[in-house]
């Protein structure tokens, strides 16, 4: 008389037709690079926001640091012109911050510019009144 199978013996993984099983059959590797292609494919687009909205706030610290030190000059020297920002460059070095003074002591304009791809069209803008640019702030502030 045979014994069955026990679920926890070698023999479990035996086929009727006597053969092991060995590897995986070609439906399921099509099943599991599908869900690799799937699951790559929602989450590089968001990783890639994220990366961008990481380079924005580097910009944005940039800009209210040098908003910061433009204020101090002008305390000091009643002129915005002869001001320059200490740092000419963001935190982490990702963007290039330059003033544009407007005449009569109207005001400044500093601009973070980048040559990577951060979805502001490369420059961010903050002038001496707050007022925070591109058009859509929304999207860069």
């Amino acid at each position: 008389m045979e014994r069955p199978v026990s679920s926890y013996s070698p023999n479990a993984f035996r086929l009727r037709a006597g053969r092991f099983q060995h590897g995986f059959t070609l439906i399921e590797m099509l099943i599991v690079v599908a869900i690799i292609g799937i699951l790559a494919g929602i989450g590089y687009p968001r990783y890639t926001a994220y990366v961008e909205r990481s380079l924005r706030s580097d910009a944005h610290a940039g800009l209210l640091q040098a908003a910061s030190d433009m204020e101090r000059c002008y305390s000091r020297d009643y002129s915005y012109e002869d001001c320059t920002p200490e740092k000419a460059k963001s935190p982490d070095k990702n963007y290039t911050i330059t003033k544009s003074v407007e005449g009569n002591d109207g005001g400044f304009t500093l601009k973070a510019s980048t040559q990577r791809e951060d979805g502001c069209d490369g420059a961010i803008t903050l002038n001496a009144l707050g007022e925070r640019g591109p058009k859509s702030p929304q999207e860069c502030w």
